[in-house]
């Protein structure tokens, strides 16, 4: 049987040797990845890719394990993951830029887009935050498949498909090494967003060098697994962690969406009379030891998963990709509690205890 991630005991010694503020000691950088590789070989994960950015780009970066196991291939900074729900800050971006242009709101019916929908009442503003109006006030349900009424509702704003408009933001961003969905080569017309041939040679490339799924078995035993095969708003885009630390750079930086617009996205909604729900627009938004943190997680079953943490005050994010879905599961990360998860922890405990 396979050991958990980490005992009580071990955690609570890791918590005590974790030096605070950790981005002002050069050093602390090799402990916190010290144990994360610890983590990562005790969760089962082939490889991981990891990267801290701040204000200006990455402060720190880091790879481990193995992007191949049968070959074997070493993982790399530059190693391309599939980003599984991470994709969905890109969607969240474009359709945040959209709302400053005027030329959608956060209030239109997903009806307005869609004739045939299940929610036809439901809004921008709802889908992107999760939440449904019942009778007890605005729910939250972590439901990233809901996001699909917006490619609609993206080509109305941008007059390109939404991979068409995802495909530009990568190149805006200087991501070279990204790929807006592994079916992106295979396309032809009259599908939308059929790539320029300089393009598709580029992405095939980027396809190759792609880290390789893994299942993980309850005994830690590998098996090559599959991704997913298309690109939607809630997953597909392929990306390193060097290139994430291009959006994440240019997004609090102004470049993408105005600073009010993003302060405004990482602010939670209140369910009427109760107390505030834990996902803003696109990301997740909790407070822990007197800190903001604003997150989001990816995971593709037996296959990937991923986790970004943003500290706004501190001007910092974390960036881990991984080629298996042990980064998340089984957390009940959709639950909205980052506390759940040890890398979660880890990362409070080098950069706000």
């Amino acid at each position: 049987m396979r050991r958990p991630l980490l005992t009580p005991t071990i955690f609570a010694l890791l918590l005590a040797a974790a030096p605070a503020h950790a981005q002002q000691q050069p050093y602390a950088f090799d402990l916190f990845g010290a144990y994360l590789e610890s983590m990562r070989a005790q969760a089962g994960i082939p490889g991981l890719a990891v990267a801290v950015v701040g204000d200006d780009g990455i402060l720190w970066e880091h790879a481990y394990g193995r992007q191949d196991l049968t070959r074997p291939i070493a993982t790399r900074s530059d190693t391309p993951f599939h980003l599984d729900g991470l994709t969905q800050l890109f969607t969240t971006t474009l359709v945040l830029r959209c709302v400053e242009e005027k030329k959608l709101s956060l209030s239109d019916p997903v009806s307005q887009f869609e004739d045939n929908t299940s929610e036809p009442n439901a809004t921008i503003g709802q889908l992107l935050t999760h939440t449904s109006v019942t009778g007890d006030g605005l729910v939250f349900s972590y439901r990233p498949e809901r996001l699909e009424s917006l490619k609609t509702a993206v080509r109305r704003c941008t007059d390109n498909s939404y991979r068409e408009s995802l495909a530009d933001m990568l190149q805006q961003l200087g991501m070279y090494d990204s790929v807006p969905g592994p079916d992106v080569v295979g396309l032809k017309p009259p599908a939308e967003g059929v790539p320029d041939p300089s393009d598709v040679e580029r992405y095939n490339a980027i396809l190759q060098r792609l880290a390789v799924p893994y299942a993980i078995d309850a005994r830690g035993r590998t098996s090559v697994s599959q991704y997913p095969t298309t690109l939607t708003p809630s997953s597909g885009l392929i990306s390193t962690v060097r290139d994430f630390a291009r959006f994440d750079v240019s997004l609090r930086r102004g470049d993408l969406i105005q600073p009010d617009t993003l302060a405004a996205a990482w602010r939670t909604p209140a369910a009427f009379a109760k107390e505030p729900l834990p996902h803003g627009l696109g990301w997740f938004v909790q407070a822990y030891n007197g800190e903001t943190f604003v997150w989001q997680f990816g995971v593709t079953e037996n296959a990937s998963s991923s986790l970004t943490i943003t500290l706004p005050k501190r001007g910092i994010t974390l960036i881990l990709l991984a080629n298996s879905d042990r980064l998340v599961r089984p957390l009940p990360l959709a639950a909205g509690d980052l506390m759940v998860s040890p890398f979660g922890r880890l990362f409070a405990s080098f950069f706000v205890r």
